[in-house]
């Protein structure tokens, strides 16, 4: 790496903590196309900035870095609060690792109703196979929009074992017409 890259990397590194929403938003984006590990550190801290655009644009960033990004995320799910572990789990998504569907399929019971639907979100994204019986079990979730994004995950997963858990949780939720519809859609996408 020149010294050219280095100012460089110095600049956008300082402006992923500039006043402006926009600089950071940018430099994030930015931090994003370099492959150098030394980025993952503030991009990981940037996902606990006050905007929302910044957080987003760090957790993309840090899903194109990929592998070496895994483990801080994961330790992220494991000991962290809040709005961090959800834009984790979005970096995580990104990444498409064996690894990281270990760590999103243990995301499925976070005490976190939003981690629970990111996660189920990110396996359905990712497609593995062995995310579908925790995402069935995922069905009885307490929380609506967890359930919904179980189903949906399960339709694009695409696997036959969903349907028969699929019809269940659709019968038992009576009177709940858009979680039918999930449902429907899913079967219609598992048994094309």
């Amino acid at each position: 790496m020149s010294t050219d890259d280095n100012n460089g990397l110095k600049v956008l590194l300082e402006n992923l903590t500039d006043d402006d929403p926009e600089k950071r938003k940018e430099s994030a984006e930015k931090l994003g196309e370099t492959d150098n590990p030394d980025v993952i550190g503030p991009l990981i801290t940037a996902l606990e900035d006050d905007n929302p655009q910044v957080r987003f644009t760090s957790a993309k960033s840090l899903g194109k870095i990929g592998e070496p990004a895994i483990e801080p995320l994961v330790a992220i799910l494991k000991n962290d609060e809040g709005n961090i572990r959800r834009y984790a789990t979005l970096a995580l998504k990104d990444i498409k690792s064996d690894t990281v569907v270990d760590q999103l399929v243990e995301s499925l019971s976070d005490k976190d109703w939003s981690v629970r639907k990111f996660a189920s979100k990110a396996l359905g994204e990712i497609g593995s196979a062995a995310a579908v019986d925790p995402l069935i079990d995922t069905l009885t979730d307490e929380d609506w929009g967890v359930r919904v994004a179980a189903v949906k995950a399960l339709g694009d997963i695409g696997d036959e074992q969903g349907i028969d858990p699929i019809k269940k949780a659709r019968r038992a939720a009576t009177g709940d017409k858009e979680f039918k519809k999930a449902c429907n859609k899913a079967l219609k996408k598992i048994q094309k």
